[in-house]
């Protein structure tokens, strides 16, 4: 088991990539510190890990609060030990506003969780992984950040781009203290947004897509899962497209 008696950290873990990255951990021996500010969709998702065999834990995070980032990691410490291997920053909430109507509320709420909360969290693990010397950091931005975005705000686009250069900045930063960060860029996938999507718009995507389908959570999971072990020990800074090609650049 490629994570066995690693202590993994995974945000945003209610539904979708979130609960998809935190079962694959899970199975590949992780313990995960599931976290989310919907504590009953954390606890659904432990519910699962527990039936798969695995160990998890859930916690309730505002990624945007530092205080509540430095509880998690605390409550991680005590359950788990004095470790911390595996970051997966994949918190994030969106919303499709024209630009005009676009509130400062709103705008701040969205870069806040977004992208403010991978440096949190970063923040927060940082001293944890240089004393160990080792760590694997995975962001999770958007294919919005490469194309500008179809079905999300400014606000949205722009905290996904932020999300990209803090990846190339940590990993400048973090290599030479044997801490790997990488990202992932999903594109259009069966969850969130895209499930209430018109038929129409559905298969527009679909035709555009080369593999001919959208990404499910378990794509995500399984590049995450790569990039958190040790085969992708020289993949660094880097962030890998997962969009079945409908970029292929």
């Amino acid at each position: 088991m490629e994570f066995a008696g690693q202590t993994a950290i995974v945000t945003g873990v209610a539904k979708g990539f979130g609960r998809a990255i935190t079962r694959r951990l899970a199975r590949g021996g992780a313990r995960v510190v599931a976290a989310d500010i919907n504590v009953p969709g954390a606890e659904e998702t432990v519910t699962l890990v527990r039936q798969d065999g695995g160990e998890a834990l859930a916690v309730q995070v505002d990624v945007a609060s530092a205080a509540s980032v430095d509880a998690m990691v605390k409550t991680a410490l005590a359950r788990f030990g004095d470790r911390v291997d595996i970051l997966v920053n994949n918190a994030a909430i969106w919303r499709l506003v024209p630009t005009d109507e676009l509130s400062e509320a709103d705008w701040d709420r969205i870069v806040d969780v977004n992208m403010k909360g991978v440096f949190l969290c970063c923040r927060a693990v940082i001293p944890i992984m240089k004393k160990q010397r080792r760590g694997h950091i995975v962001n999770i931005a958007s294919i919005a950040a490469r194309n500008g975005g179809t079905f999300a705000g400014l606000h949205y686009v722009a905290s996904k781009g932020g999300v990209l250069a803090m990846t190339k900045k940590l990993g400048k930063e973090l290599g030479q203290f044997g801490i790997v960060v990488n990202g992932v860029n999903p594109g259009s996938s069966e969850t969130g947004m895209m499930v209430g999507l018109p038929p129409t718009v559905r298969e527009g995507i679909i035709k555009n897509t080369p593999l001919g389908r959208m990404a499910e959570p378990e794509d995500i999971a399984d590049t995450v899962a790569f990039l958190a072990s040790d085969a992708a020990r020289f993949v660094h800074g880097e962030t890998v497209e997962v969009n079945g090609g409908i970029l292929c650049d």
